[in-house]
C-alpha cells in the first residue's frame, strides 16, 4: 500500500527529471573527470538523447536508472497499480532496444550503464567497460 494519496504520488512522480540526476549523470561526469576521460559531450541531437556522446569515436552512453529501465538486479514491479507500471516499463525497455538499434545502424556504438554500476565498489569494472568501448573505435 502506498503511503501517499494518488494526487501526492502523482505530484512527486512528476518532479522526476530525465537529466541532471545526481545519482546518474552527475555521478558519471565526476567519474569521467576523476579518470581524465575526455572528449565527451552532452545534449547531442541523436536518437534517444544519449546522456553522453563521444562524437569523434561515435560512442553514445546512456545511464539507466534501475527502476525506470528494469535492472535485472534491483528492479521489481510495484505492488500498486501493477498493470500501469508493467505497461509503462515495458515501453521503456522496448524504446531502449529501438534506440540502440537505430544508433548502431547509424554507425554508433552504444554503452548502457546501470545506475548501480556508478557505486564505488563497481568502479574498476565500469572503468574497464568505458575504456574498452572507447578503445574499440580506435582499432
Amino acid at each position: 500500500m502506498d503511503i501517499y494519496t494518488p494526487q501526492k504520488r502523482s505530484s512527486l512522480m512528476s518532479r522526476i527529471r530525465g537529466t541532471g540526476n545526481r545519482a546518474t549523470e552527475l555521478k558519471l561526469i565526476s567519474f569521467f573527470r576523476q579518470y581524465s576521460i575526455t572528449g565527451w559531450r552532452r545534449h547531442q541531437a541523436l536518437p534517444g538523447r544519449p546522456d553522453f556522446v563521444f562524437p569523434k569515436k561515435h560512442v553514445a552512453i546512456f545511464v539507466d536508472g534501475c527502476f525506470w529501465h528494469c535492472c535485472p538486479k534491483h528492479w521489481s514491479l510495484p505492488v500498486t497499480n501493477r498493470l500501469f507500471w508493467q505497461r509503462k516499463l515495458e515501453r521503456n525497455k522496448s524504446r531502449d532496444k529501438a534506440v540502440n538499434l537505430d544508433l548502431r545502424k547509424r554507425g554508433w556504438q552504444v554503452l548502457r550503464i546501470w545506475q548501480h554500476e556508478l557505486k564505488q565498489k563497481n568502479e574498476a569494472i565500469l572503468l574497464a567497460r568505458i575504456y574498452k568501448i572507447l578503445a574499440d573505435e580506435e582499432e
